[in-house]
């Protein structure tokens, strides 16, 4: 058993690093949210709808990126992502959002692997017969965990928000994320592949922005600074808009919608390099390896004269 353990070990590596193209790199782009602040007129509105532009923010991220030498359009990317999120009730139109007054910025760190299917792939652009520009399209997903830990405007600073317990719940600042998305690839001269990515994450959480269920009472709060803090309605605003409508914002009363779980999204332009895996000993197609035509580990063996 020992020995088996120790011979998988050895030959892993081998197995990977001979059969597998690899590419690393980096990229930069734009994040936004879909969760309990934005929108226009209407309570709320599924996918982009409620997306507010101008809260969209910085995404960062490093990457390696596995081909399958085995089965051809299938690849492998683990991910590393740093990204922001936004929002405040100030720039919606509805009039729940807007006297409700709450606002949130989030920092993510997130981890993740998808797997990426080829869908389409040009292995000769420009048609020059020599194979050294691809073009590829493909869709992916796969599974992340990530940080977060939001924090809302008090004073003039931000305050993070996940201690107070502003709804009188905890919850984790860990979670578990399932991204899927689109993208595109140029690869030039076999080494230098430039890539576009949508991915959007599915979370099973509701609290990316702190907000999900009603207001707590205010004594059940742990600080004055967690009272200001879970609400801040602009209680002369509400009245002049319709009077008793600062009502609305009291204990027990709505204040999220915990039927709908936030999402994020990221849209990013990378760069990597391609490095060529080399063809192990034990590769059985073409004219290489142990089984080849070639003989044990790829010696030539005799020929006939004729």
């Amino acid at each position: 058993m020992k020995k088996a353990l120790l011979t998988s070990v050895f030959l892993l590596p081998l197995f990977i690093f001979c059969q597998y193209k690899w590419d690393f790199g980096g990229g930069l782009g734009v994040s936004n949210y879909l969760g309990d602040i934005g929108g226009k007129e209407n309570t709320r509105r599924d996918f982009v709808a409620d997306l507010k532009m101008a809260k969209t923010r910085v995404n960062v991220n490093g990457f390696a990126r596995m081909k399958f030498y085995r089965v051809r359009r299938l690849y492998l990317k683990t991910e590393l992502n740093y990204l922001m999120i936004e929002g405040s009730d100030k720039l919606s139109t509805n009039p729940g959002r807007m006297y409700r007054n709450l606002d949130f910025r989030n920092n993510i760190f997130e981890l993740s692997s998808t797997f990426q299917f080829v869908f389409f792939e040009n292995m000769d652009v420009g048609g020059s017969y020599r194979y050294r520009n691809t073009f590829r399209a493909y869709v992916f997903g796969g599974v992340g965990v990530y940080h977060h830990d939001p924090k809302g405007l008090y004073n003039g600073e931000w305050v993070k928000l996940r201690p107070l317990m502003t709804e009188g719940k905890k919850y984790s600042p860990f979670g578990i994320s399932i991204p899927t998305g689109i993208g595109f690839s140029y690869t030039y001269k076999k080494r230098h592949r430039i890539s576009w990515e949508m991915n959007w994450r599915t979370t099973f959480t509701d609290y990316l922005d702190d907000i999900s269920t009603v207001y707590a009472d205010p004594a059940s709060l742990s600080s004055p600074t967690a009272v200001a803090l879970a609400n801040k309605t602009d209680v002369t605003a509400a009245n002049s808009y319709s009077a008793g409508f600062s009502n609305n914002f009291i204990g027990g009363s709505k204040r999220g919608d915990a039927s709908h779980n936030d999402s994020y999204l990221t849209t990013n332009i990378s760069y990597s390099y391609v490095f060529r895996g080399k063809r192990g000993p034990f590769w059985i197609k073409g004219r290489g390896g142990f089984f080849g035509p070639r003989g044990p580990w790829g010696r030539r063996g005799p020929r006939s004269k004729f």
